[in-house]
């Protein structure tokens, strides 16, 4: 099939390498023209036969909303727009809408596999009606790992990023739980290989995964991570998650202190830290440490 791809950049451009080796025509679009296969919007959506597929692949809010918005000037009814970036679910319904309205389909859809994706597929979650899904399908195929599993029409437009934002959110508290194991192991003396540890659990305990796979890989790069500052950004999914159980009343202490530990992160001196220590002088008499 054809199919128009904005956005070239680290997932955008393994992705569209990883269509076209299934033997899809894609045509490409990027605001760097050294990326792109075409200069504008309208020439990608000129490019296509109709009824058109165009794939968005730009960071999540005003651009992605500008270039669907774009996209509805210029594509016509029967046409379907994936958003396949990390958007929020709730701005899916939005976009639907407005692109019903058009007679065009939307379908939304989390893609996880980062820049491994383009070797190893990409894990697919979508939301969207079935009759739109079904025109992409041989996109999401072409897409995802091999096998059986890796890709899923979760539901109702939105279902996919909300899907997608879940999956985020365990990631997140997956990663707090390593880097606390690592940071205990590296503390007591007794201990004299942490990396070597961390590798002897690839195989046979119940905490191996491609997360433990991959913290290996950064330790044969810097043994103890001297090199690193330890400093970590979130991309907002956590914080999605973490809105959406309160939202639910749903309970999520793993995933929120791994969301809170990233904000600790961010403080070379922590204001908290400052009134805990003021209150244990203040009650017990214990010292306190002066700039």
């Amino acid at each position: 099939m054809e199919l128009g791809l904005v956005g070239l950049g680290k997932m955008g451009g393994n992705m569209r390498e990883r269509i076209r080796r299934a033997g899809h025509t894609v045509v490409g679009y990027d605001r760097n023209p050294d990326l792109a296969d075409v200069h504008s919007l309208e020439e990608l959506v000129g490019k296509l036969k109709g009824p058109r597929v165009v794939w968005v692949m730009v960071p999540a809010g005003a651009a992605t909303q500008s270039t669907v918005d774009e996209l509805a000037q210029l594509l016509s009814p029967g046409d379907v727009v994936v958003d396949g970036g990390n958007s929020r679910w709730t701005d899916d319904e939005k976009h639907a809408e407005e692109l019903a309205a058009k007679g065009i389909g939307f379908v939304d859809c989390g893609v996880s596999g980062g820049v491994w994706g383009l070797e190893n597929g990409y894990a697919l979650m979508y939301g969207g009606d079935a009759e739109h899904v079904a025109r992409v399908q041989p996109v999401f195929d072409a897409l995802k790992p091999e096998g059986e599993f890796g890709s899923v029409h979760a539901g109702k437009v939105g279902a996919g990023h909300f899907a997608k934002m879940v999956h985020n959110g365990i990631e997140y508290a997956m990663m707090q739980a390593y880097a606390e194991g690592w940071e205990l192991l590296e503390k007591v003396d007794s201990v004299e290989n942490v990396r070597e540890i961390f590798r002897s659990w690839q195989e046979g305990t119940v905490i191996r995964s491609w997360l433990l796979d991959l913290a290996v890989n950064a330790l044969d790069e810097d043994e103890h991570l001297a090199q690193l500052r330890g400093y970590a950004s979130d991309s907002g999914e956590g914080r999605w998650t973490v809105e959406a159980a309160i939202d639910n009343a749903v309970p999520l202490p793993a995933i929120t202190a791994s969301l809170f530990a990233r904000f600790a992160s961010r403080q070379d001196d922590s204001p908290q830290m400052k009134m805990i220590a003021a209150l244990r002088n203040q009650f017990g008499g214990h010292a306190v440490e002066k700039k």
